[in-house]
């Protein structure tokens, strides 16, 4: 028994690559893993021993949390994003502790739209902004994103119907799947373009500090009047290996952040608070750690795009995210071809939506010596 908005879902893209993946590993096939983006190092070893002590020591972290979350985890949000990024931004009404930043999108949608309400999402683009959308009673209307375009979204092209009833929109960057950046001048423009249309912008930015070659991605908070449109979710999943952990926080218009909170406090109690106390640890303390996991990243992208490139797929080198998005040699079933030959499952593009059609993902969070297997096989097709 389901709800009719439950059976007009489609099934969950990584859901039935899982189902994919344990089948094989049961027939006893060595399959190199390379679809789900779920960092296979271990969260910093100084993070940790923050929530043993949290747990241990500070017993009243084993209580309720406050509904918004802990003051010293709002705090520490506030000065990560003025240290790093140079934003001001006021932790008891800006801020806001989540169960992790997937959880905070989803509820963010029930919380800022009504029913019929138009949710403009990228193609390709992380399933949820789309899925969830449906859920919520309201209506994705997809914004291409296209490699002429360096896969940011045309916002001329919105179909002036959609955009009448627009009320929220997605934006995530640096990008899942395609990997590609946004400067700030383009945040500039997204922020112009959502004043003007009476739109509030959700920008995912669970990727923002995963960047190479000295690249440094900017929040769209640094952008002037984004506190009037914008909302933004971090996340510590991908930054410090802490996908288990449910942790994350969005900032931004107070409007919207309050919004999110009322919802949240129908739904859920917050993060528990020993994880809080770490996640806060993480954001005050010494960031060596994210650059010593970039730097492994690095060099799993580099052996993966050397040998996509000698295979002759099409690619551009990334400079943020643990995704590689490529373009297979010849217009054939890649995916399946990877998986029957190589025995190495990737994500189609298409599971993104209708835009990827013709790309295939590859996750770069699995083991170094893997990656390399991983090329070897690549190339031997």
């Amino acid at each position: 028994m389901q709800s009719l908005k439950l059976k007009n879902l489609p099934p969950y893209l990584f859901a039935d690559l899982d189902k994919k993946r344990s089948a094989l590993i049961k027939k006893g096939v060595d399959i190199i893993d390379l679809s789900i983006g779920d960092p296979d190092l271990p969260t910093p070893s100084h993070i940790v021993k923050a929530c043993s002590r949290a747990v241990t020591v500070e017993t009243g972290t084993h209580r309720y949390p406050p509904y918004k979350g802990t003051s010293e985890l709002r705090s520490a949000a506030a000065g990560y994003l003025k240290r790093l990024r140079g934003v001001n931004v006021e932790p008891e009404n800006e801020v806001l502790a989540l169960v992790g930043s997937k959880e905070g999108i989803a509820h963010a949608i029930f919380a800022l739209i009504n029913p019929g309400d138009v949710v403009l999402v990228p193609s390709p683009g992380y399933p949820v902004y789309s899925n969830v959308t449906l859920l919520a009673g309201g209506v994705p209307c997809e914004m291409p994103l296209k490699k002429s375009n360096n896969f940011l979204p045309d916002f001329g092209a919105i179909p002036k119907a959609s955009l009448k009833k627009a009320r929220l929109m997605f934006l995530n960057y640096p990008n899942n799947p395609t990997s590609a950046v946004a400067t700030k001048e383009f945040f500039a423009e997204a922020v112009e373009f959502a004043k003007k249309n009476n739109i509030m912008i959700c920008h995912d930015a669970a990727y923002i500090e995963v960047a190479y070659d000295g690249y440094k991605a900017p929040s769209i908070l640094e952008v002037n009047g984004a506190f009037d449109c914008a909302i933004e979710f971090h996340s510590f999943s991908k930054t410090y290996n802490m996908t288990g952990w449910r942790l994350g926080f969005a900032a931004g218009n107070s409007h919207a952040v309050a919004a999110l909170g009322k919802f949240k406090t129908h739904i859920d109690s917050s993060a528990t608070a020993f994880v809080q106390h770490a996640g806060a640890v993480a954001l005050n303390e010494d960031q060596r750690c994210v650059f010593d996991l970039c730097a492994v990243y690095k060099k799993r992208r580099d052996i993966l795009c050397d040998a996509l490139e000698k295979a002759g797929w099409l690619l551009e080198r990334p400079r943020a995210t643990f995704y590689v998005w490529a373009e297979p040699p010849q217009k054939k079933d890649y995916v399946s071809l990877l998986l029957e030959k190589a025995y190495i499952i990737s994500t189609p593009g298409e599971g993104f939506g209708s835009h990827g059609k013709g790309f295939i993902r590859f996750s770069l969070t699995t083991p170094t010596d893997r990656i390399e297997e991983a090329a070897k096989r690549i190339v031997g097709i």
